[in-house]
């Protein structure tokens, strides 16, 4: 109750979307609110075909595990390369690509011959370009906003962005399976990289010369590890995010299931679920963008990580579709406020030549861990039930939040 009073009384919109006074930053927030608005319509139309085409649980754990883990592997050292190369430019031949692997997946399907393992290659595709774009658009937004003071906020609204998208694109993607079938649905993913192609262009960022570090790439990755190891209060955030990361977020992998089999609906309910949990990941992520301590943050992840755990125990055992609405409102709320507040903290917390490095781990965590908790996700709920998946996953979470707790509560101090 206090956080949502906090966030109605004490804050203003002007607070909120302060990073948008930095055009470049605007530039690229509006295309990207297009780009991500086509990317959550195609993720709502790929798991609803995929669980048509086969009516498998495993199978979604199996597209879910194809399309991630390609970011176990490429993301650290596209880690590296993001201090070393034109971000901007690397932006926009990713982008590019990923506009390309749309457009070619949307043919398939409207021509009715995709199969299930046209699907897999085209998970596997998309999964490797943006294992390698993530961590060029994670560092590229400092580039944009020149204002070191305004990062957390810009990260904030990022996610806000991506939970917008997460709330209205499932929707319209429900509606759309409906009334045109998925492989419109992937087209207009397609087309919609190009507003964020032609933000990118448009933008004007100073020309950064790369910073040259000794050693291989090999050697600056160890590097990296050692200290976040041995950098207790990284450590502890890293261990709770890499146990969400790969026990707790591939529930949303095994949705279509609870969607038809569970709650006995169809697309248009899929999309609403998937919905409510963007909603509550929007919520999250605005009220992140409103706080302007960092003190508060270790606290707010530790909430935030119970809120999520319990919440997504009850929508596994929910039979009611009013409750798992709004238990997945609380569970993307709590997910979205944890990872971002950790986010953030890291970011706050590390060594200025370390910062890279140590954000590229914290995306491994959920790009890279994710994918296999979809795979052995998908597995228990084809060999047992999605609910015992499910809930067992948030029972592991929850344990490991609490054994967490005053660890993480400790890391108040450097801040």
């Amino acid at each position: 109750m206090i956080w949502f009073g906090d966030f109605i009384n004490l804050n203003t919109f002007k607070v909120i979307f302060r990073s948008l006074k930095h055009s470049n930053y605007r530039y690229f927030f509006f295309g990207q609110s297009i780009s991500l608005m086509g990317t959550w319509i195609q993720n709502i139309a790929l798991g609803w075909l995929v669980y048509r085409l086969t009516g498998s649980a495993i199978y979604l754990g199996v597209i879910a595990f194809a399309g991630q883990i390609p970011s176990l592997f490429i993301t650290p050292f596209a880690g590296v390369y993001a201090d070393r190369f034109n971000r901007r430019r690397i932006l926009i031949i990713t982008q590019s690509l990923a506009m390309i692997t749309a457009i070619m997946l949307a043919l398939f399907v409207i021509s009715d011959i995709a199969k299930i393992w046209h699907l897999m290659a085209f998970a596997v595709i998309a999964g490797m370009i943006n294992a390698f774009d993530t961590p060029f658009r994670h560092a590229f937004v400092l580039e944009l906003i020149g204002n070191r003071e305004d990062l957390p906020n810009a990260i904030a609204l990022n996610s806000s962005l991506f939970n917008t998208a997460r709330f209205i694109g499932p929707l319209i993607g429900g509606v759309l399976i409906t009334l045109v079938g998925e492989g419109w649905c992937f087209m207009i993913n397609g087309l919609s990289f190009s507003a964020v192609i032609f933000s990118l262009i448009r933008i004007r960022v100073p020309t950064l010369k790369p910073v040259i570090y000794p050693g291989s790439i090999f050697h600056q990755m160890a590097d990296g590890i050692r200290y976040s190891w041995n950098n207790k209060p990284l450590r502890y955030l890293l261990m709770l995010i890499a146990t969400c990361g790969f026990f707790g977020l591939p529930f949303q992998s095994l949705m279509p299931a609870f969607a038809r089999d569970i709650l006995q609906g169809d697309a248009t309910l899929l999309g609403t679920l998937t919905g409510s949990l963007g909603a509550g990941a929007l919520t999250g992520a605005l009220y992140l963008a409103s706080r302007q301590r960092l003190s508060l943050l270790p606290k707010n992840i530790i909430i935030a990580a119970i809120m999520f755990t319990v919440a997504l125990a009850v929508f596994s055992q929910s039979r009611m579709i009013a409750l798992s609405m709004a238990a997945l409102y609380f569970t993307g709320f709590g997910m979205i406020v944890m990872f971002n507040a950790t986010n953030a903290l890291l970011q706050a917390i590390s060594d200025e030549d370390k910062r890279g490095r140590v954000i590229s781990l914290y995306s491994l965590t959920f790009m890279g861990l994710t994918p296999i908790g979809n795979l052995v996700a998908g597995i228990v709920a084809e060999y047992s039930s999605v609910t015992i998946a499910v809930s067992g996953a948030a029972l592991i979470c929850l344990i490991v939040g609490l054994l967490l707790r005053t660890r993480i509560s400790g890391v108040r101090k450097l801040v």
